[in-house]
């Protein structure tokens, strides 16, 4: 007969806890670089307000690798950090 402890949570055997293992880089990971944390990434019309053209153009931009982008199915993600280093990159010259 089983416990209301092994009921609840599943378990039917031995009486070991399972242990859930966190990915890596979580924030209480004791890897180094784990407090790296996920950027957000636009759109074409967001990216392309930040710039004033108009988002066709950046997307042609993109294409050609004037400034980096990624394409995924027929959308278009910027990240802000990349539009941000082609406007210094483009105020420095």
């Amino acid at each position: 007969m089983m416990s209301e402890r092994q009921a609840s949570d599943g378990r039917t055997g031995g009486g070991k806890a399972l242990e859930m293992k966190k990915p890596p880089g979580s924030a209480d990971s004791t890897f180094p670089g784990s407090e790296r944390r996920i950027e957000r990434m636009l759109d074409s019309c967001e990216a392309a307000a930040i710039l004033r053209i108009h988002p066709k153009t950046l997307q042609r931009m993109a294409r050609n690798g004037e400034i980096r982008g990624v394409q995924v199915g027929k959308l278009w993600r910027f990240r802000s950090s990349d539009i941000e280093w082609w406007i210094g990159t483009k105020l420095a010259s």
